[in-house]
């Protein structure tokens, strides 16, 4: 695997608590989405830390095409239709 598989298209929406670690999950293939489950292994993928800076809610990527990784940044909304 050298992309990503598109888990969803749209963003996960998740409360995140200032100081906590989040791995989210870059491959697509967690099924923990958004975060790693560790399905990446063998792959050139890794998972992307992110470490919350205040307890608020926040979009991680859904689609793995943003280029404000982990975050979504609308990516989805102009993907080609599958």
């Amino acid at each position: 695997m050298t992309e990503p598989t598109i888990a969803q298209r749209a963003p996960f929406p998740i409360e995140v608590e200032e100081g906590k670690n989040y791995f989210w999950c870059a491959c697509g293939q967690s099924a923990k989405q958004p975060f790693c489950d560790g399905a990446h292994k063998g792959s050139s993928i890794a998972p992307v830390k992110y470490t919350a800076e205040a307890t608020k809610k926040v979009y991680f990527c859904g689609c793995k095409q943003s280029a404000s990784q982990p975050f979504c940044d609308g990516t989805h909304s102009r993907l080609p239709d599958e």
